[in-house]
């Protein structure tokens, strides 16, 4: 077996001169958030990756869905049964922290909620409980895929909205070639 598998990417990245570990109990939620989102971004560039060779823009897009801040809302209420008290306690410091961006297209709600998401994500990396990470994200991504039949995937919602902006743009095209043509027969 390749040492590389045997021994896992943390064991080389400690021998990066200047690398230190982060600790993850002194480390703030936000620090927590930072890393977990790379893990999950990782977690979901690779799956997606794992689908076969498409255009790059493809897999951005596909990419996309999981990781904006109303999907892993929408995966982290599915997993918050699952918590422990200790996971939980880390999701809601995570939650409550005040970040210093905005929610940028994504309600207050839903990026709080996937900033806690985040910093539970970076908690389970940094103390290497990929086991637990892992089992977590497969309950989040597994409620993408089948949802409650109240609850509407952010895929969907999405959808729907993108369908409503077209729609709309349409028919102010439309609207707009009208007058341009009762413009033109005004003219003539």
């Amino acid at each position: 077996m390749e040492k590389g598998l045997e021994f896992g990417l943390e064991h080389y990245m400690k021998q990066i001169p200047g690398m230190e570990e982060a600790d993850p109990k002194l480390s703030s939620p936000l620090v927590l958030a930072y890393i977990g989102d790379c893990v999950f971004d990782l977690i979901i560039k690779m799956r997606v990756a794992g689908g076969g060779n498409r255009q790059v823009h493809k897999l951005h897009e596909e990419t996309s869905r999981y990781v904006q801040a109303s999907a892993q809302s929408f995966m982290m209420r599915a997993m918050q049964e699952h918590l422990t008290a200790e996971e939980h306690a880390v999701y809601r410091r995570g939650r409550n922290a005040r970040s210093v961006s905005p929610a940028k297209n994504q309600s207050i709600t839903d990026y709080r909620r996937a900033t806690g998401f985040e910093a539970l994500l970076g908690y389970l990396y940094l103390n290497h409980e990929y086991e637990r990470l892992t089992e977590l994200v497969t309950i989040g991504l597994t409620s993408m895929e089948s949802p409650q039949p109240d609850e509407e995937r952010p895929q969907e919602k999405d959808s729907r909205e993108g369908q409503k902006e077209r729609d709309s743009q349409t028919k102010d095209s439309r609207e707009g070639q009208k007058e341009r043509d009762s413009q033109d027969a005004g003219r003539a």
